[in-house]
């Protein structure tokens, strides 16, 4: 092998070497973005299931101030206050309208929880904002790839 060799040859011999370089670094690199993506989609799935099942716990304390015992009922709008809260917490990590549609339920909770016993329309716009906050979840699920 001579010194004087042109970089045409060396390329030349060395093309199965630099093509193997190239793919490697091209996996490599799809590989971490599949795997940060992947991540992404975890979370996402785990916020949004989160979500379904505090939505489903405070449905039900919306029907059990409704039509529960009246010494029950300040209990359970405490933990409706609870649920509430945590479901606006959890929504700042949410993608989508999520986050959005939490902080109305958290308001209209807020406006309308203390008028559930007595008030058919409180009630109302509750289930309302809780079953928005479930269909922008289930669109944020449906997303992902």
């Amino acid at each position: 092998m001579s010194n004087n060799s042109t970089i045409s040859e060396q390329l030349r011999r060395n093309a199965v070497a630099l093509i193997s370089l190239t793919i490697a670094i091209t996996s490599l690199g799809y590989n971490t973005w599949r795997n940060e993506a992947s991540e992404h989609n975890r979370n996402q799935r785990l916020v949004a299931i989160e979500m379904l099942v505090m939505l489903g716990n405070l449905q039900e304390v919306v029907l059990d101030a409704r039509y529960g015992k009246a010494d029950q009922a300040n209990a359970r709008l405490r933990e409706g206050w609870a649920i509430t809260l945590t479901l606006h917490d959890i929504a700042m990590v949410a993608e989508g309208q999520v986050p959005q549609s939490a902080k109305q339920l958290f308001d209209t909770w807020g406006d309308r929880s203390g008028k559930l016993r007595d008030d058919e329309i409180a009630q109302k716009e509750i289930e309302h904002a809780i079953n928005k906050v479930r269909a922008d979840t289930h669109e944020v699920l449906r997303s992902l790839d």
